[in-house]
């Protein structure tokens, strides 16, 4: 019996269950950190217990900083998908529709996802190196010791500079893929600008510009808080700096996802 579990703990399936079983554990523990971090970030606003000066630090890195990937990407995602959906509306007798199209898209979707995706690449990295280098080489032990609340002092302006611009960033990185979709839209298309500015607005209604703010606030709180998150736990060194990095990276991707399906179900259908 026992040369039997001996083999089994040497197979590649139970190999596989060990990995399935700890990468379950650290879902539910990290889960369990956000939220237990989220509580205590919430009471600490709410109390009103928030440096102003480093707040304004980490708005001009979340919303300054991050102004040229966020544009570049943003307005490089319009131009390839104008150039793309222009040409074939206007072949197909649509053209009066490509900036309403355009629009709406940019506006609900792309504006806000590809944003957060490139705050999370710049700027959740950047966050979670930085409160993971300093775990490992214990500067969150010292804070703790001198008696001043370390969440308060590293994750409120952090989490709050997110919610505050992250809004900001996609309203600018949206109104510069809308202008760019109508230059690309007039140059592979020959759809006239006022053609496009015409049909902008013919989809697009209030409830799309606020839910898109409510989205971004949402998006920048998340990314500043499961970045953070996973700075703050990191153990091993160098290594563990690394991977928390990853791992930041990763579940801001992917609660950004989730995120959107959310506001899509409540909103839109």
């Amino acid at each position: 019996m026992s040369t039997l579990k001996k083999y089994l703990k040497q197979s590649a399936t139970y190999k596989l269950y060990l990995h399935f079983e700890s990468y379950f554990k650290d879902i539910l523990s990290t889960t369990g950190n956000i939220v237990q971090l989220s509580i205590h970030i919430l009471k600490c606003i709410l109390k009103c217990e928030i440096n102003f000066k480093e707040l304004l630090l980490q708005c001009d890195r979340f919303g300054v900083s991050s102004l040229p990937i966020t544009l570049s990407i943003v307005g490089m995602t319009s131009i390839i998908v104008a150039s793309q959906v222009a040409h074939e509306m206007v072949k197909q007798g649509g053209g009066n529709f490509v900036g309403m199209l355009m629009t709406i898209l940019i506006v609900r979707e792309v504006g806000v996802i590809m944003s957060g995706f490139a705050i999370t690449s710049m700027i959740g990295s950047s966050l979670a190196s930085e409160l993971a280098t300093m775990r490992v080489t214990e500067q969150v032990d010292a804070i703790d010791v001198l008696g001043v609340d370390s969440v308060r002092y590293l994750f409120v302006p952090r989490v709050l500079s997110g919610i505050i611009m992250m809004p900001f960033v996609v309203i600018l990185a949206s109104v510069v893929g809308v202008l760019l979709g109508a230059f690309t839209s007039n140059l592979f298309a020959n759809l006239s600008y006022r053609a496009y500015f015409d049909s902008a607005w013919l989809g697009l209604y209030m409830k799309d510009l606020w839910v898109s703010i409510l989205k971004s606030a949402v998006f920048g709180g998340t990314i500043a808080l499961i970045s953070c998150t996973c700075g703050f736990f990191a153990s091993g060194g160098a290594k563990g700096v690394g991977l928390a990095t990853t791992k930041a990276v990763v579940w801001s991707f992917i609660a950004i996802v989730i995120w959107d399906m959310v506001f899509a179900i409540l909103f839109f259908f």
